[in-house]
């Protein structure tokens, strides 16, 4: 595949269920193609047939400094999320954390 560009049929034909969650932060990854609008697979549609759990994409364009802003909000909750998740089960005396 180096030699030739990676099209979203190779990418929907691939195995990709191990992966948990793609963020896309190119503009319009939502979004189908022009010359073809009735069809509904796109790349972030693609990723998720291929087996990708959660896929956040973009219908509409974006620029960078924005996409900036979303990613390192959702890290910022997703870390709270977690150290919260954490502490909770640390206080379940039922859960084995060892």
């Amino acid at each position: 595949m180096r030699d030739l560009p990676l099209s979203l049929l190779d990418i929907t034909q691939m195995d990709l269920s191990q992966h948990e969650f793609a963020f896309l932060s190119a503009c319009e990854t939502a979004v189908g193609d022009i010359a073809t609008p009735d069809e509904v697979i796109h790349l972030a549609a693609g990723l998720q047939f291929a087996g990708v759990k959660s896929v956040v994409g973009t219908l509409w364009k974006v620029n960078d400094s924005t996409v900036h802003c979303l990613v390192e909000m959702i890290s910022r909750r997703a870390a709270q999320a977690l150290h919260q998740a954490v502490h909770s089960l640390a206080r379940d005396k039922d859960m084995p954390l060892e």
